[in-house]
């Protein structure tokens, strides 16, 4: 591929997805669900006008990295404090259960694999998929109607965040089975291992940080140095741990997410990755799948994968916070907050499809799984709260008048 050809796709890539992003804005859609269809409009799913390209795929490579390295910065240690147990429990109950059914789901429709072979993690993989929560469009509704602030919203919140570190180390463990040495005690030792140098390092890293903003506050170079840092761990977890990358990105936010400029940080991030990096990223996912090759078992599959997807994460979640002292409506009301899948689903697909453990197909199942749940979640939690006690909507009324009045 020429240069000529590659400023010519950015172009298309570019403009291709802001205007599809923003139609996935204008009806309540996430707007990550906008650029993957303007990846597969420009593909070769439809007009066939950008190609999937070495160039392509290490810019989209750059784009996951610095979405998960976002992803570290934004984490709240405080806020994930303050829930502690309740959301812990209910975060592990919302990864082992879609795990589990979309181990078996996958297992259904293609055949029982014995345990160890390559069909068998597989398996594993789509229920790895299923694990990820998106806590941005959950938040912002419970933003709306003037709940977040509450144990129950701080707890959706919390379990949400913590719901996607967990999800990561299950996907560090899985992928690591594709390395040559994938003996579970290695795995989990390799994992163990990279973990531990970060908590060791972290603490030594984040100090350095801490000084150094102190005397260059707000300034171009702490980004940049951050940036750099993300781009090490992600070396570093990868050719020596047999760890994904994003991992590696994902925990050098997490240690600078304390620092003063940490939000400072993160516009730069969103910057680089709006801009251009991140349309890459999902277009590219849009251009890796080719809906003509689609037949009729993968779309029953993904019927099934985005209904699976959805009530484990009610069935997990909801019945966990009933068991923890929710009561009624409100141990519902935590099951469908947890339903919503975004970007992180994306990525784990993704590196699945790296990984050789996920074929471009299965792509479109993910993709229906992320739109499905990001309408259905603010139209049940808003049916649920309308269920509360009249001194209860009366607080959400007043809520509400008050966020219309700061527009």
């Amino acid at each position: 591929m020429d240069t000529l050809d590659i400023l010519r796709q950015l172009c298309i890539i570019i403009v291709a997805a802001k205007i599809f992003g923003l139609l996935a804005r204008k009806i309540k859609a996430p707007q990550v669900a906008g650029e993957i269809i303007a990846g597969l409009l420009i593909g070769p799913s439809a007009f066939g006008w950008v190609q999937s390209s070495d160039f392509l795929s290490g810019l989209a490579e750059v784009g996951v990295i610095i979405l998960m390295f976002t992803a570290g910065l934004e984490t709240n240690i405080s806020d994930l404090k303050k829930t502690g147990v309740k959301a812990t429990i209910i975060a592990c109950a919302g990864v082992f259960i879609p795990l589990v059914c979309g181990t078996l789901l996958y297992m259904a429709f293609y055949g029982w694999s014995a345990v160890g072979t390559e069909e068998f993690y597989r398996a594993i993989f789509i229920g790895t998929i299923l694990t990820a929560t998106s806590v941005s469009i959950t938040v912002e509704t419970l933003r709306e109607m003037g709940k977040l602030q509450g144990e129950l919203g701080q707890t959706i919140m919390s379990a949400a965040i913590i719901d996607d570190v967990i999800g990561i180390i299950v996907l560090t463990v899985v992928i690591g089975f594709k390395k040559p040495d994938s003996a579970v005690t290695s795995v989990l030792l390799r994992t163990g291992a990279f973990f531990l140098l970060a908590l060791v390092l972290g603490v030594i890293i984040y100090k350095l940080f801490k000084w150094y903003d102190s005397r260059h506050p707000h300034t171009r170079r702490i980004p940049i140095l951050g940036i750099a840092l993300a781009f090490a761990l992600s070396y570093v977890a990868d050719k020596y741990f047999g760890v994904a990358d994003i991992t590696g990105a994902y925990v050098a936010g997490v240690i600078l997410c304390q620092l003063r400029d940490s939000k400072y940080i993160t516009e730069k991030m969103d910057i680089n990755s709006y801009i251009i990096f991140g349309p890459v990223f999902f277009c590219s996912i849009g251009l890796s799948t080719n809906v003509r090759t689609l037949d009729m078992t993968i779309l029953w599959f993904s019927l099934a994968f985005v209904a699976v997807g959805l009530v484990s994460k009610i069935i997990g979640c909801g019945i966990t916070a009933r068991i923890l002292g929710f009561k009624g409506h409100n141990a519902l009301k935590v099951g469908c907050g947890m339903m919503t899948r975004g970007e992180v689903a994306l990525i784990v697909a993704q590196r699945g499809l790296k990984a050789g453990m996920l074929e471009p197909a299965y792509f479109t199942s993910v993709i229906l799984l992320i739109i499905t749940s990001s309408i259905l979640t603010p139209l049940l939690l808003k049916a649920l709260y309308a269920k509360d006690p009249p001194e209860e909507k009366a607080v959400q009324t007043n809520v509400q008048k008050e966020n219309e009045l700061r527009v």
